[in-house]
């Protein structure tokens, strides 16, 4: 690829929480023009845009719903066309939501908006741009995933089921392209202090975690960036867990 070509990194669901953090720490350890991808929250993603760009690094905003795969791709390709000489080298899935409730109470509407946000946003956003990095010959695909993936949380069968869903998918997908320098990897949070995790008892869920602490967004992004960077190379298809040891 020629060296005038604008390499970026997508973040979706960049605007908050952990996004948030992982488009900043990206903005200051790798030389990406940062693409905070939002669904709804204006504000946000541009608060978050200041930031990127107070320190030096450059970014753009850009708005698409990653369970529409019409949207995901009309955005992408007209983003593409705008910006012909750029380049979306690395991918971080982000994009997530919750609608917590005990399985026999589940709705149907609940059940599969979580599913689709994680998993079929999973699919839609990386199989779009996934060409590109196979012609290129490299790429980092980074997938947020939970520890209620790994092991179950009761009240989250929907987002348990969509986060298990996701890391399989991270695994099969590494051995398809890893000849190709492109690694998949998942990070695996586990209570991390974020708008998300504002209602939960921290006090007493702190009980449970050997570190006796929630974790800060920060120490998430700090896994991603080094994933995203050239020097996790011969990491691929690996889940790595950032619970303060809840689950090891």
């Amino acid at each position: 690829m020629k060296e005038n070509v604008k390499k970026c990194a997508l973040v979706t669901g960049g605007s908050r929480g952990i996004g948030r953090a992982i488009s900043i720490q990206l903005a200051k350890d790798l030389e990406y023009h940062i693409i905070v991808n939002y669904k709804g929250n204006k504000k946000a993603a541009e608060e978050t845009l200041s930031q990127i760009i107070s320190l030096g690094s450059t970014g753009e905003l850009l708005q698409f719903d990653v369970v529409d795969e019409n949207d995901v791709k009309g955005k992408l390709d007209a983003w593409q066309e705008n910006n012909k000489n750029a380049f979306v080298e690395v991918i971080v899935n982000n994009a997530g939501i919750t609608k917590d409730m005990l399985f026999m109470w589940m709705t149907n509407k609940d059940w599969t908006s979580v599913i689709n946000t994680s998993l079929q946003g999973f699919f839609n956003v990386t199989n779009h741009l996934i060409q590109k990095l196979l012609v290129n010959r490299y790429g980092r695909i980074i997938n947020l995933v939970s520890v209620s993936g790994l092991k179950g949380t009761p009240g989250q069968t929907n987002y348990s089921a969509a986060k298990g869903a996701v890391i399989a998918a991270t695994k099969a997908l590494a051995q398809e392209v890893a000849k190709r320098k492109i690694t998949v990897n998942a990070v695996a949070p586990g209570f991390i202090k974020t708008d998300m995790t504002s209602e939960l008892d921290e006090k007493e869920l702190k009980k449970l975690i050997p570190a006796n602490r929630f974790g800060e967004a920060e120490e998430v992004a700090h896994v991603v960036s080094f994933l995203a960077s050239k020097k996790s190379s011969y990491i691929t298809g690996e889940v790595i867990n950032i619970n303060g040891g809840i689950y090891s």
